[in-house]
């Protein structure tokens, strides 16, 4: 399982012209889902997003977690995170989980974070989605399980 977060001032999801998730301060998680993941892999990734300290205290200091400044996250499926790119240039993603397996691994890790209290709206699976990112920093953290 891959996870990209960017901490944002601002996201947003917009599928077909209507917005999906709007948040602001927090994180957009693009989520991939390989296919020997599950729910410890979730649970982990989830655990960590949370928790980890990219956000400044008052000091100016990377110090507090998106639970400590009562930050809000969408999460994207991004199955693009497992390209291989090793040969040619046309990406391979068959390192990817199949739609069927990966599915229900995203909802479980938006549904992990709002079980944590973090406002957590989502994208939807296989659509094509308009991300809207005002990176905070930019601040971007790849996180791998």
């Amino acid at each position: 399982m891959r996870a990209l977060l960017q901490r944002v001032k601002y996201g947003k999801v917009t599928v077909n012209g209507q917005v999906t998730a709007e948040i602001g301060q927090g994180l957009v998680i693009l989520l991939g889902i390989g296919p020997e993941d599950g729910p410890p892999q979730v649970e982990f990734l989830a655990d960590k997003a949370a928790g980890l300290r990219i956000f400044e205290d008052p000091d100016g200091k990377m110090n507090l977690s998106l639970l400590d400044v009562g930050g809000a996250a969408i999460v994207v499926s991004q199955f693009t995170l497992y390209a291989d790119t090793r040969k040619g240039r046309r990406p391979s993603f068959t390192d990817a989980a199949l739609p069927d397996h990966a599915r229900p691994l995203v909802d479980l890790f938006a549904q992990s974070l709002r079980d944590m209290n973090i406002h957590t709206g989502q994208g939807v699976f296989g659509a094509e989605m308009l991300v809207e990112i005002h990176n905070d920093g930019p601040v971007t953290i790849w996180l791998e399980k």
